[in-house]
């Protein structure tokens, strides 16, 4: 396995707290769009009509549709940052370098924290909304199978002690586990659910007003996810030539 490092990313070619800072910033701006100018959605018909703002409601106001704005924009960094990681796998496969391994096993780190996110806030979601912690229902249950395939990575990775070994079987885990993504994407739309809605629809597309914050959410979540990929690649490389260098002058 080739263990070369020295394309690995340095502090002077990838501006790791420019692009975090930027993503921190155009997330906050987008969250705080979602309170500001996006209007509550409609939820469940109410018994008693009110009148409010000389508006007759005859629904609720669902102020907790707002995690919709950080639920959704986490949600898909973690396809991206899994299909990252399953890319640098073949990759691996195809060229065996220990490089495209570093980044395939980063890419899943990532998916993990973004993962870990989404399941938090969508749970308070669903314990507010639905009335419980947890449902089977089909996009959670196979969201769920994505994490636990993405905890059973690093099971896999902690198991095996010969670097080659552990690359291999890691690097064809992370391909398999990947394979859920989709599934997991567009469950709702294979098997209809009554809970779940299906958020990107040609037929209902968002006003102005709720797109704006979604799509700042959106690209300030992939800035910071693409800012910590980058991070954790050089300080991995770091530790990496660290190391080289113990075993140079251990010789």
């Amino acid at each position: 396995m080739n263990s070369r490092t020295d394309s690995m990313p340095t502090s002077t070619d990838t501006p790791f707290l420019v692009v975090i800072s930027l993503g921190a910033l155009l997330s906050t701006i987008g969250f705080l769009l979602s309170f500001l100018s996006a209007p509550l959605v409609l939820g469940a018909k109410v018994q008693v009509p009110a009148l409010v703002a000389d508006r007759m409601l005859t629904n609720k106001l669902l102020l907790s549709q707002k995690i919709f704005y950080f639920h959704v924009p986490v949600a898909l960094v973690s396809f991206v940052a899994l299909g990252f990681g399953a890319f640098f796998g073949l990759r691996f496969l195809s060229k065996r370098q220990a490089l495209d391994d570093l980044k395939s096993r980063v890419g899943l780190e990532v998916s993990l924290a973004f993962i870990l996110m989404t399941m938090a806030s969508g749970e308070m979601w669903t314990r507010y909304e639905w009335g419980v912690w947890w449902t089977w229902e089909p996009r959670l249950t196979t969201y769920l199978v994505l994490l636990l395939l993405v905890f059973a990575y690093f099971v896999l990775r902690a198991a095996i002690d010969d670097p080659e070994r552990q690359a291999v079987f890691a690097s064809v885990f992370a391909i398999i586990a990947f394979v859920d993504a989709p599934i997991s994407l567009l469950v709702t739309r294979l098997i209809p659910s009554s809970v779940h809605p299906v958020i990107f629809r040609s037929d209902s597309g968002l006003p102005p007003s709720m797109l704006v914050p979604f799509i700042c959410s959106l690209a300030g979540i992939c800035l910071l996810a693409f800012g910590l990929y980058r991070y954790r690649l050089f300080e991995q490389g770091l530790r990496i030539k660290l190391d080289e260098l113990k075993n140079r002058l251990n010789d």
